[in-house]
């Protein structure tokens, strides 16, 4: 299975930097997962369609207008995803004003993390972690019971 994070804009604080990385790195044991730093709403978009050698990927939008799920149903979520298309996923973290109705309309699924506000760049680590934690509720891995 291919992932692909996506955040809008330019990460400034290391400590973001490293726990992405670490995240990514964790991710990778289970599936093919990269981290994509995009400049705008539009460049999330574009992954809808078939650009040259990249195919199109189901775009899931964190959006605070979203579905919650719990940890249990984003596994049962990433896993039927793995066995139904052959589409990479792609999360798309947006800007901090939010997405458009238009960028809404385009994806696959709008993933809410909850109701409280989350600060933007915090985002890509709980999503990141979550992502980490299905895939270890899939093999059966002791870190969902231990944390």
């Amino acid at each position: 299975m291919k992932i692909k994070v996506a955040w809008i804009g330019k990460t400034k604080e290391a400590a973001i930097q490293t726990l992405t990385a670490e995240y990514l790195k964790r991710l990778n044991y289970f599936a093919e997962a990269e981290g994509v730093t995009l400049a705008d709403e539009a460049d999330i978009l574009k992954y809808r369609n078939k650009s040259g050698t990249r195919p199109p990927h189901a775009i899931v939008l964190l959006d605070g207008r979203g579905k919650q799920l719990s940890s249990e149903q984003l596994a049962e979520f990433l896993d039927q995803h793995q066995n139904r298309s052959p589409h990479p996923l792609l999360f798309a973290i947006g800007p901090p004003s939010g997405f458009t109705d238009e960028a809404r309309a385009a994806a696959s699924f709008v993933l809410s993390l909850g109701k409280m506000t989350i600060a933007h760049e915090l985002v890509r680590i709980v999503l990141l972690e979550q992502l980490y934690r299905a895939f270890t509720i899939l093999k059966g891995h002791p870190y969902h019971l231990g944390h």
